[in-house]
């Protein structure tokens, strides 16, 4: 579309010389401005005029006739002046033409922008704080900072990876002050991750205190776990060796939800790694004239930027995100001499990374505007909000299983033949999760409600996953079928789904401009939809006229790639047999 968008261009740009010769004002301007009408009886594309009127000093009337007058393209079927507007009808053959050309002429790079020009982006998503489970609420980092990743190499960006995990903080002091009190190596070794949990919300609930459980409160415990923390920065070898452990345990539970969702990193590189390097960065501070002292903890002022101060170091002289995020950023500048810096977490820490950024800029690096903080909505349980500390989680493990569970059994019946059934079950169960999520508007608060995420009815990845398998079965039945002659259009259908082929450039570079995966997610269900009305309306490998047959298969084919392309996007596994 963006080609016959430019030819279209051109021609327009001819009548916008013919009111004033002089005017600057080029194609790409142009093609820019056109829009998509609201109603399909007002054509396909639209001009507004008024958009020039202060530029030509005409009417936006005066403007459309201008540009009507002699107008022709043989990608246009149809133009005509309504009001301010200058409206056109592209003409369906020339559409399918081109688009099925373009498909098949860049496979799997159909879609592609191509203005990553090799630009460097480091991608820093997932990041979970470790010892503690994988559950619902680390889903959208994940998948939201990886399809956005996925997009960008798309584009022709290099992307780094990072996986920056919480390894290193004041709940590593929690977790050993609860194992020695009642935790022991072989308990933990044959429980994992949960039995951290178990550590983790018992300590919790004895700092805090319990009275369902009839639990006191203890505040001392909160004192034991900030000195047992401070001793792993001090470099207390027991408390670093046990540490290590919790770690190494912790990593081999995410490791296997990674897996599940074909997610892997470039670098590992934990909050941990950080600690020589936050002296740097802290003295650096001092030297600036930036740091100063508040009731004995280090900040930076931001209140001229109306912003709460920039806590860098505690009382005791331990760090705190914002010093482990500083030293982070600058060790990837020179590790990556990066474009663009990519931060996707809860949008509940926007005041956290809008405070060190700006730290960032006060410190006077060059690099501080390439940094960038990609925000999402909180996810809720049947409306109640997720903490670990008390245990009201939904593991992802447990999901992934659930939603594979039940895949299997639908499979079991209605194609207990299909072989690799176990790891379809899992492609598609995962991807029913995935698709939920990534479906929603990336700021949208989500109240996450398993009968609905788990639903294979509507607007689902179970639906579109099963469209591509689809698409699949035809064209391994059309063996013999010539291809690569002119398209012969003979339905509505066949025109609707060349045109929503033909948005999918556009719609990836929205995705990219506005950090929403939820566009392309969007994307594949009009694609779908076209598809499977083109598949119900039309006969394609018993078309009797051969034209006919090779212009519904050719459809066919593009259409398997541009879900494919679109599904490599989003996470979403292809699943060519269901």
């Amino acid at each position: 579309m963006q080609t016959i968008k430019k030819r279209i261009a051109d021609k327009i740009v001819l009548g916008v010389k013919r009111i004033n010769p002089d005017a600057e004002i080029n194609a790409q301007e142009v093609a820019g401005m056109l829009e998509y009408p609201p109603d399909a009886n007002m054509g396909d594309l639209a001009f507004p005029c008024f958009k020039l009127s202060k530029t030509l000093r005409r009417a936006p009337v005066q403007i459309a006739q201008a540009i009507a007058e002699d107008f022709a393209d043989e990608a246009v079927a149809r133009a005509e002046v309504v009001g301010g507007y200058f409206n056109l009808s592209l003409d369906g053959a020339y559409l399918t033409r081109h688009t099925l050309a373009n498909v098949a002429q860049k496979g799997e790079k159909y879609g592609s922008p191509e203005n990553g020009d090799g630009k460097v982006v480091v991608f820093d998503y997932s990041s979970p704080n470790l010892a503690k489970p994988f559950h619902i609420g680390h889903l959208g980092t994940t998948v939201i900072g990886h399809s956005l990743r996925k997009l960008h190499e798309f584009a022709g960006y290099r992307c780094v990876g990072i996986n920056y995990v919480g390894d290193w903080g004041t709940q590593f002091g929690k977790l050993i002050v609860a194992y020695k009190k009642w935790g022991d190596r072989e308990t933990v070794e044959n429980g994992g991750v949960d039995a951290l949990v178990d550590l983790y919300v018992r300590i919790n609930n004895a700092i805090s205190g319990n009275e369902e459980l009839g639990i006191p409160a203890d505040p001392a415990l909160a004192d034991e776990a900030r000195a047992e923390f401070c001793k792993m920065e001090q470099g207390d070898e027991e408390n670093l060796e046990l540490w290590r452990w919790l770690v190494k345990l912790s990593l081999k539970a995410n490791d296997e939800i990674y897996a599940q969702l074909g997610i892997t990193f470039d670098s590992y590189k934990g909050e941990s790694n950080y600690s020589n390097e936050m002296p740097v960065q802290v003295q650096k501070l001092r030297d600036a004239g930036l740091l100063k002292l508040d009731d004995g903890a280090s900040i930076v002022d931001l209140s001229e930027y109306n912003m709460p101060p920039c806590l860098i170091l505690k009382r005791d002289g331990s760090s705190l995100y914002p010093t482990r995020d500083i030293a982070a950023a600058y060790d990837r500048k020179q590790l990556y001499n990066f474009d663009k810096s990519v931060y996707v977490t809860s949008a509940g820490q926007s005041l956290h990374f809008a405070q060190w950024f700006k730290v960032v800029e006060l410190m006077g690096y060059d690099w501080a505007d390439k940094l960038v903080h990609v925000p999402y909505g909180t996810v809720s349980i049947n409306g109640a909000k997720l903490a670990t500390r008390t245990g009201n989680v939904i593991l992802l493990r447990d999901l992934f299983a659930l939603a594979t569970e039940k895949v299997a059994s639908i499979m079991e019946e209605k194609n207990p033949d299909l072989q690799n059934k176990e790891k379809i079950a899992e492609e598609i169960g995962v991807g029913a999760i995935v698709f939920y999520y990534l479906s929603n508007t990336r700021m949208k608060d989500i109240n996450f409600v398993m009968e609905d995420a788990l639903s294979f009815e509507g607007n689902t990845g179970p639906y579109v996953q099963y469209t591509y398998a689809r698409a699949c079965s035809i064209l391994s039945r059309a063996e013999g079928v010539e291809k690569g002659g002119k398209p012969v259009i003979s339905a509505p259908e066949e025109v609707a789904l060349a045109k929503v082929l033909a948005t999918f450039e556009e719609k990836v570079r929205e995705a990219l401009d506005t950090y929403e995966p939820s566009v392309i997610a969007r994307y594949i269900l009009s694609v779908a939809a076209a598809f499977n009305r083109f598949y119900h309306n039309c006969t394609i490998l018993g078309a009797e006229d051969a034209a006919v047959k090779a212009t519904r298969v050719a459809l066919t084919e593009a259409t398997k790639i541009v879900l494919g392309n679109a599904f490599d996007l989003i996470c979403l596994k292809k699943t060519e047999k269901i």
